[in-house]
């Protein structure tokens, strides 16, 4: 018997949805549940992954932030000119992007607490600011030139399968740094003080306020932590493609927004789960797989991403109002 806990938990539905959209592709096309198919998979949904940890952390605790592509792009691109230029050495690749990250995600922090704007609205501008400058000062120009190093640890693979009809499965390095930013962010949200300071705050901050929490310290975590996994998603991202471009990750916002709604975390704070993040983010991934397998246009893609979302804010709206009136 399924228990009545379970039947209230997003991660359950979200599941299901998993399953029966697989069964489905599994059915119509042969390549869609095969190792290389779900290794690839993994793989390049890596990024989004980390980046939608970040998001959980700042949604539950009551704010948002839209502008952590710019933050990962202007790290990226620090790193890339340092380790190509200068030093090429495979610890100042992640120790960079981690630092400059930090720095970005504290002016976020620190201007929507003194000014009180809401954080979309800091947080769109800073978008803008971050990724205009580094337009500016770089003129658009690509990084072709990595190090070796960071080339061939990026083809290291944590597992390989022989298959008989071609090239072996492997399961890359870079779904690694993805289990290690969950498994971070659970610890933090589910077995240290901060983590259930945090979803108090989001709750309610005033109350978390008068409760004697330091909201501004609160808040200086949540968007520094944010641009620290920008960093390392930013890191991800240069090593799938080989090359550093500064216009290549501003405008993949939605995705992450979407994995982490539909996930459950609530754009009125104080709620989600890393796990339903996973599962948000493996949803969006399955659907615009099964998308490209089955030949569908890209622009189909955007329609499939804003309507999962668009039904995951409705659905968390309802059930906010049921609450309420149950109150």
């Amino acid at each position: 018997m399924i228990s009545r806990e379970l039947l209230k938990r997003t991660e359950f539905y979200l599941l299901i949805v998993i399953v029966i959209i697989s069964t489905v592709l599994s059915i119509i096309t042969n390549q869609f549940l095969t190792l290389s198919n779900w290794f690839d998979l993994l793989r390049n949904n890596s990024f989004l992954g980390i980046l939608a940890l970040g998001e959980l952390v700042i949604l539950i605790s009551g704010g948002i932030d839209v502008s952590f592509t710019a933050t990962a792009t202007v790290a990226q691109y620090i790193m890339g000119i340092v380790i190509s230029r200068y030093v090429g050495n495979l610890f100042l690749a992640f120790l960079i992007p981690g630092v400059v990250g930090i720095g970005l995600g504290s002016i976020n922090a620190v201007i929507i607490f003194f000014t009180g704007v809401p954080a979309v609205v800091v947080t769109i501008a800073t978008l803008n600011v971050f990724n205009g400058l580094l337009q500016f000062i770089t003129g658009g120009k690509w990084i072709y030139s990595l190090p070796v190093s960071f080339k061939n640890f990026a083809q290291i693979n944590m597992l390989k399968v022989s298959r008989p009809e071609g090239w072996p499965a492997t399961l890359s390095i870079l779904v690694v740094f993805w289990v290690i930013a969950i498994l971070i962010t659970w610890l933090i949200l589910n077995r240290t003080t901060i983590g259930r300071k945090l979803y108090a705050m989001g709750g309610n901050t005033e109350a978390a306020r008068r409760a004697g929490f330091s909201v501004f310290r609160l808040m200086i975590f949540a968007y520094c932590y944010m641009g620290f996994l920008a960093g390392l998603a930013s890191v991800v991202q240069a090593m799938q493609t080989q090359v550093i471009q500064p216009n290549a990750i501003v405008g993949r916002e939605l995705d992450v927004l979407a994995a982490t709604v539909i996930g459950g975390a609530s754009v009125f704070g104080g709620r989600g789960s890393v796990l339903g993040t996973v599962l948000g983010v493996l949803l969006l991934a399955i659907v615009r797989n099964g998308l490209i397998l089955l030949g569908v246009s890209s622009y189909w893609h955007k329609v499939a991403t804003g309507t999962i979302i668009l039904v995951a804010v409705i659905v968390m709206a309802l059930q906010r109002k049921f609450r309420s009136e149950g109150a």
